[in-house]
């Protein structure tokens, strides 16, 4: 597998490797001990899956005190994938990074505890499956709205379909003095 950093600590971007033959394919989504070499702790406790339709979007969202670590990858369609560094104190805070994650290029991001994260579906339909690294805790859930000017991130989409609760979410710099610190990954 190759993995490669990001401008963003802890943020990586893994390229499993494909074996192919006249059946098909396969890859390993996921073995601890070669993904914990590669930069990637454990344990993940909790595994998710969503389907949505072109032109959604889901984020920027991120828990806190319990932030999660998430290991994403998509088995169906397409989506802009993207991971903000929320972390006080971070070299790289405030700094985002997007790539385009997709059943065809098998590629999964490594989204480190105290950054946000969220996509955009680009395909007609996108399946979207992820790892945590501590469980879901509603009363943490926070965002960051996706269309923070400070951060402007180019979004595939003009007007996304979004959730109620993803359209109250307030700008990085109104969220800032709730974020935890950063600590230094490795």
């Amino acid at each position: 597998m190759l993995v490669t950093k990001t401008d963003i600590p802890g943020l990586l971007l893994i390229e499993p490797d494909l074996f192919r033959d006249p059946r098909g394919l396969f890859l390993e989504t996921y073995h601890a001990r070669r993904y914990e070499e590669a930069g990637i702790p454990g344990p993940f406790v909790q595994d998710n899956y969503s389907q949505s339709m072109k032109g959604t979007l889901r984020g920027l969202h991120y828990q806190e005190p319990h932030a999660q670590g998430k290991l994403v990858m998509v088995t169906e369609g397409a989506v802009y994938d993207v991971a903000v560094d929320i972390r006080k104190g971070s070299p790289s805070f405030g700094s985002w990074y997007g790539v385009e994650l997709s059943a065809e290029n098998r590629r999964q991001l490594y989204v480190p505890p105290g950054c946000a994260h969220g996509f955009c579906v680009t395909s007609d339909r996108a399946s979207f499956l992820y790892k945590c690294t501590d469980y879901y805790a509603p009363n943490d859930e926070h965002g960051i709205i996706w269309n923070d000017p400070a951060l402007a991130i180019p979004w595939p989409v003009a007007m996304p379909i979004l959730s109620a609760k993803d359209q109250t979410y307030k700008t990085l710099a109104e969220m800032e003095p709730l974020l935890s610190h950063y600590r230094p990954v490795g």
